[in-house]
């Protein structure tokens, strides 16, 4: 896939979109079998990305899908409420007037109905989900996936003090 076609439908400044660049990831279904997956990224990030879900990959941790945000019309919360994986979004922290680091591509939320996001408004994203660290799929203090994501220096919803948003990493501009 294009970056062109991974960004179909959506305007974004030209500065961030030059920054962009599409990876391709591998990833293990909860089925069991062997996928890969389309993120849109920040150029600087873009080789860690395929080398983090690699290493996930070999942990063989469940993932339901990894499709860029064209695909749900850059509906996030349509994208959540379908346990989707993605990453670039130009879009405002849901219940901000703040843009979200997944607006500059540094930013990765990772099966969303598991791992749900409870934000600043007092919801819960997606609507319905509840979070339970006991089940495949999902992230927990110390665990597996957290720790290769901070091993390459990213940070983890799940260890914010206030909102809790268990299905997002994040690198944020230095």
């Amino acid at each position: 896939m294009s970056l062109d076609e991974a960004l179909t439908g959506i305007d974004v400044p030209p500065d961030i979109r030059e920054a962009l660049a599409v990876v391709t990831v591998p990833y293990y279904s909860f089925q069991g079998e062997r996928k890969t997956g389309v993120l849109v990224v920040h150029k600087e990030l873009a080789t860690e990305t395929v080398e983090i879900f690699t290493e996930i990959h070999t942990l063989r941790f469940p993932i339901e899908k990894i499709e860029p945000l064209s695909s749900y019309g850059w509906d996030d919360i349509r994208s959540m409420a379908d346990n989707n994986t993605s990453a670039f979004n130009y879009r405002l922290i849901i219940a901000t007037n703040r843009l979200s680091n997944h607006s500059y591509g540094r930013a990765i939320d990772i099966n969303t109905r598991l791992n749900p996001y409870y934000g600043y408004d007092g919801k819960t994203y997606p609507e319905g989900a509840a979070y339970d660290p006991s089940l495949p799929g999902t992230f927990a203090k110390d665990g597996p996936v957290v720790n290769v994501f901070k091993k390459y220096g990213w940070n983890w919803g799940g260890e914010w003090t206030g909102v809790k948003d268990y299905q997002h990493f994040e690198k944020p501009l230095p």
